[in-house]
């Protein structure tokens, strides 16, 4: 969706990205998931630090010299991180507070909006996107919101955008115990349809593109009010690789 302006602490986005579906032609219908970058919406949060009020840790300071890192990003990092799950040269894999595991804890410089500024993730993405969702309802469209970012994956190359906050959609489609054409009962086999609606909407969006919104018509899903991503989130006991 493009026509959006630099997005400023306060600004309704549910209200933005109506108003601009109404002056492109292309009301928002019933139904339709829309996919909402991260950073826009810690932008209008106030989820931005400047690197100018951050004193680093003297772990910071270390690491960074060793590294060749901004000591007050690597601070920031660690700040946001519940844990660090892989440090590897200069590599920082941690868990962040709501529990995704991602490099450098979803800090990010890029499109901060200011030199020396940077965007860490909303604090709580689930509520982020219940509160559009209800203002989206508010100016008559009845849609999913999904708050995306990019990761990396283990074992693959390159990124992909993800979904980190969700309202109004079922995370998982389960095919448990139902049965294939050949009559073979599904022991495993779950989807995260949220990650792959997410991943369309990166292939419009992009990311030098000015284009943070997305919205995917179509979906075959279900409302549902009490959706969060808790489900995707593996835990710990359950995980081979942390």
């Amino acid at each position: 969706m493009p026509g959006l302006p630099e997005i400023q602490v306060g600004d309704d986005l549910a209200e933005m990205i109506h108003a601009q579906c109404v002056a492109a032609g292309t009301d928002l219908v019933d139904g339709d998931v829309v996919i909402v970058t991260s950073k826009i919406v810690s932008k209008a949060e106030g989820a931005i630090i400047e690197l100018d009020d951050i004193v680093p840790s003297p772990f910071a300071a270390s690491w960074s010299e060793a590294w060749e890192k901004d000591p007050r990003v690597v601070e920031v990092v660690l700040r946001e991180s519940r844990r660090i799950v892989r440090q590897l040269g200069p590599v920082l894999i941690t868990e962040t507070h709501h529990g995704f595991v991602c490099a450098n804890s979803g800090v990010d410089q890029s499109s901060s909006g200011a030199h020396d500024r940077i965007v860490v993730l909303p604090k709580d993405p689930d509520a982020s996107a219940r509160r559009m969702r209800a203002r989206f309802n508010d100016l008559g469209a009845n849609v999913a919101v999904l708050i995306s970012d990019t990761f990396g994956r283990p074992w693959r190359e390159g990124q992909t955008d993800i979904c980190v906050g969700l309202a109004g959609m079922h995370p998982m489609r389960s095919y448990i115990g139902e049965v294939d054409p050949h009559g073979h009962e599904f022991k495993v086999q779950e989807l995260c349809v949220v990650d792959e609606v997410t991943a369309a909407a990166e292939l419009v969006k992009g990311n030098t593109s000015r284009i943070p919104v997305a919205v995917v018509s179509g979906v075959d899903f279900t409302f549902d009010d009490d959706a969060t991503m808790a489900p995707v989130l593996r835990d710990i006991s359950r995980d081979l690789f942390r």
